[in-house]
């Protein structure tokens, strides 16, 4: 149970400063929680049939190829992870009435975000322990947070724009290429000091992030 418990505190605490920072018109709690749930287990599961997919389709045996790991990074951990939680934002939140402002892109994003990474997390931190615990509240569960954040900054333009397609778009390749560089840069630790690309994406992710929440707060109609 104590495992449990510091899987999902990071998660909590990333949920609450988004809730916080959405000021102006909060979210129905039930469209918040049904987001987390769709996150937690719907996009897990179509995760995993990707995935098994892709280990049929495209195998990637070699963990010393920087190639193959490229390919896995990007084209198949990045793809269908952002993939499978771009379908629940686009098909199931984008479509609500509440989704009434930009900044809401963001709102749901990271809720299904945090959905995913609350499963992911748990997962591993039952496997790996404490230690674990500790190190993915500071690199994987943010990491989640942030891509959840970029993909949601224009998911949250296209329903108010013409141009809905490109930007939603825009937002699941966002994501992927974040994704992708911080996996790519862990995926070949073989190469000495390769790893620190992946906390430099991460901070660049993080500093876009904050930029993308300070421009939907200015933006929103809802503002006084």
């Amino acid at each position: 149970m104590n495992l449990i418990l510091l899987a999902i505190a990071p998660i909590c605490i990333i949920i609450l400063y988004i809730y916080s920072k959405d000021k102006y018109e909060k979210e129905p709690p039930k469209l918040l929680f049904l987001s987390f749930a769709l996150g937690a287990i719907v996009s897990i599961v179509i995760t995993s049939i990707m995935y098994y997919g892709f280990n049929i389709v495209l195998p990637l045996p070699n963990k010393t190829s920087i190639l193959q790991q490229f390919i896995k990074a990007f084209f198949v951990v990045g793809f269908t992870e952002e993939f499978s939680k771009y379908i629940i934002v686009k098909y199931y939140a984008q479509t609500k009435a509440d989704f009434n402002e930009p900044f809401d892109g963001i709102v749901y994003a990271v809720m299904v975000s945090m959905g995913f990474a609350a499963t992911e997390n748990i997962v591993y931190v039952l496997d790996g322990g404490i230690q674990t615990a500790l190190v993915r509240a500071f690199t994987a569960v943010p990491a989640h947070a942030t891509f959840g954040i970029l993909m949601g900054y224009y998911m949250g333009k296209a329903k108010f724009s013409k141009n809905r397609l490109v930007l939603n778009i825009a937002g699941l390749l966002l994501a992927i290429l974040f994704h992708g560089a911080y996996d790519f840069f862990l995926f070949i630790n073989f190469v000495p000091g390769i790893w620190v690309g992946a906390f430099i994406s991460l901070f660049i992710g993080i500093l876009l992030s904050r930029n993308a929440i300070k421009e939907h707060q200015k933006n929103s109609h809802f503002r006084a």
